[in-house]
């Protein structure tokens, strides 16, 4: 009998569909279960006291946190003919680089892009711009970022292609028109169905969004 495959998350969660997307990649049945952050469930303080946080992949009752680390043992634990990290060990280090460039910088960038007006909105999509042009370059004109297979940093980086419509309606700019070899490869990962099933709608992700910024707007004329 197979060992139980759970994974906590959270669907508006840039992190948790990367385990999604993963699991699906190598066909893996999980039991995903929806957490509310605001009342984090015993399991999950249980599974990853140190940060307290999602995606928690738990295979065998065995936790494994952290979101590309997730992704790495997926890959080194299922599927072994269909590898997301490339065999070679330069090629390995490079898909890793640019995953590890995705978390340091074009998220950081991503969080920056609030609802605002005047300098500080131009700075902050130019920075964000910056960051998908480096990545585009990365890619050139291969498939995917690692050539003719969707791989490992194609895992890592399609979930912020859920947040480009609220993107553009937030900041009033059009990514498509900037960077339109990205918009390209993303589409191609949506064709996907390990993708596709993974990635929210993102009107949907954008109303949440508009729902949380209230709130927070709320809590901030109450202090």
């Amino acid at each position: 009998m197979a060992e139980e495959v759970i994974l906590l998350d959270f669907w508006p969660s840039l992190f948790g569909m990367r385990a999604r997307i993963a699991l699906r990649e190598k066909g893996v049945e999980f039991d995903m279960r929806e957490e509310d952050l605001s009342n984090k469930s015993p399991l999950l303080l249980k599974m990853n006291p140190v940060h307290k946080k999602i995606p928690i992949l738990i295979h065998g009752g065995k936790p494994v946190c952290e979101s590309l680390i997730i992704v790495q043992y997926i890959d080194e634990t299922w599927g072994h003919e269909s590898p997301l990290l490339p065999l070679d060990p330069y090629e390995r280090a490079r898909a890793r680089f640019w995953a590890d460039y995705v978390d340091k910088k074009l998220y950081p960038a991503l969080r920056t892009l609030r609802p605002s007006t005047g300098e500080a909105q131009e700075a902050a999509k130019k920075e964000y711009i910056e960051c998908l042009k480096v990545l585009e370059g990365e890619l050139g004109d291969k498939a995917y970022f690692g050539g003719k297979r969707f791989g490992y940093v194609d895992v890592s980086l399609i979930p912020f292609y859920s947040w480009f419509y609220g993107l553009e309606a937030l900041a009033n700019f059009s990514i498509k028109e900037e960077c339109p070899k990205f918009v390209a490869w993303a589409e191609r990962c949506m064709q996907r169905e390990s993708v596709a099933k993974s990635l929210p709608d993102q009107y949907k992700l954008y109303e949440y969004f508009l729902e949380r910024l209230k709130k927070l707007q709320a809590q901030q004329t109450t202090l």
